[in-house]
């Protein structure tokens, strides 16, 4: 099958926008005989005017083949052998490209090596499945996606109900895009969506953990959250949270600041304590809003409600909980009678406290005025200011 190819008066990809290693590492493969070009979600990313967080590069180089290439290579993975070619802090993820049947109802075995076109189909929609050649400045199309970038559809490769059995993370996946893009989701894989839904708990926790955290990050964590509620994603995957949301829009809320506090700051992302407690902090709130308890007993209440809402299925890490504990604590020290005297915690979770404070004030601005005196008393009890600018 012959791909289509795109050049720049097609796709008007600015060789600017493209990341300096990347292209060293893919002119390096090339210059050993390999072939080599940027894939899946930076090329889309470009491609729709977006910034892309990353530059991935697949190639016909085998793992073992690409250390050879390169000192600073290390192999990661075993299900999914992949090189890791480190530039200091950055790094430049490349795969081989895979081969073996799509239409089976799971892929058994990804270290099936093969060409360009058998990695296209493999891959799990027509949008993520480009590549780019930064030689000539063409992208390389075999699934029809340009067309559908287009359109603004999201399609899967292949039969989109096998695709998700496959790899139920897909649908999450689906949803995601569709909240960064709002494009629309083609007929058949809207209806392999809602045949498939139930079995998004047949996934690893992990990687669906993960990429909840990353839409939390995303600047379009609100919109994400609708789509898993009105699809029935979130009954399966947080069915505590789906159950107040049908009662409160109080999470909604908190996100909806988050994102506008993403998109304002980009690079100076939130951390993910923060961003979780988003989702936890209206339901203990509710909780406990009938009860008169000090401090320490709201902790333990703080402990019970993160652990009722993520377990059985999700295993946070033990510092998000501790300091999520201390962010949803903190805030009901935030709004009680002030005393003439306002004390600093020794906290180092603190700062991460006040922001999420903010957060609320942004949205009830009635906080405000408690959120200052705390900021300046914090800035005034720190001599090193150099991280304050987030908060």
């Amino acid at each position: 099958m012959k791909p289509m190819i795109y050049h720049f008066k097609d796709h008007l990809i600015s060789p600017q926008k493209l990341d300096i290693k990347s292209i060293y590492v893919i002119a390096k493969l090339k210059q050993h005989g390999y072939t080599a070009y940027l894939v899946g979600g930076s090329v889309r990313d470009l491609l729709l005017k977006q910034i892309p967080k990353d530059f991935d590069v697949s190639t016909s180089a085998k793992p073992e083949e690409i250390k050879k290439i390169f000192k600073n290579c290390f192999l990661i993975g075993k299900r999914f052998r992949l090189a890791h070619i480190k530039f200091g802090k950055k790094i430049i993820e490349v795969s081989t490209f895979r081969a073996g049947e799509i239409t089976s109802a799971l892929i058994e075995e990804n270290n099936i090596w093969g060409t360009a076109q058998e990695d296209a189909f493999r891959r799990d929609f027509t949008i993520n499945a480009l590549f780019y050649d930064p030689e000539n400045q063409t992208i390389i199309d075999y699934v029809g996606g340009i067309e559908d970038s287009k359109e603004k559809i999201l399609k899967t490769i292949g039969d989109p109900k096998i695709r998700f059995t496959q790899d139920p993370v897909r649908m999450i996946r689906l949803l995601k895009f569709k909240a960064r893009f709002d494009f629309t989701i083609e007929k058949k894989t809207l209806l392999a969506l809602k045949k498939c839904k139930k079995d998004i708990k047949k996934s690893s926790q992990a990687r669906i953990l993960e990429e909840l955290l990353r839409m939390l990050e995303s600047g379009s964590s609100e919109t994400f959250f609708k789509l898993l509620q009105e699809h029935g994603l979130l009954f399966y995957l947080l069915p505590k949270i789906n159950l107040f949301l049908k009662e409160s829009k109080k999470i909604y809320e908190l996100l909806k600041q988050a994102d506008i506090y993403t998109c304002k700051h980009g690079s100076l992302s939130l951390d993910r304590s923060i961003l979780l407690s988003c989702l936890v902090f209206p339901i203990l709130e509710k909780k406990i809003s009938d009860k008169d308890l000090n401090l320490f007993h709201i902790s333990q209440e703080a402990k019970k409600t993160i652990n009722n809402i993520f377990s059985p299925f999700f295993h946070l890490s033990r510092k998000i909980k501790i300091n999520m504990i201390s962010i949803l604590t903190t805030q009901f020290r935030f709004t009680t009678t002030f005393k003439k005297k306002i004390k600093i915690p020794k906290d180092p979770s603190f700062i991460l406290a006040l922001q999420f404070f903010k957060l609320r004030a942004m949205h009830q601005k009635t906080f405000f005025k408690k959120y200052n005196i705390w900021h300046e008393r914090f800035i005034s009890s720190h001599k090193n200011k150099k991280f304050l600018s987030k908060t």
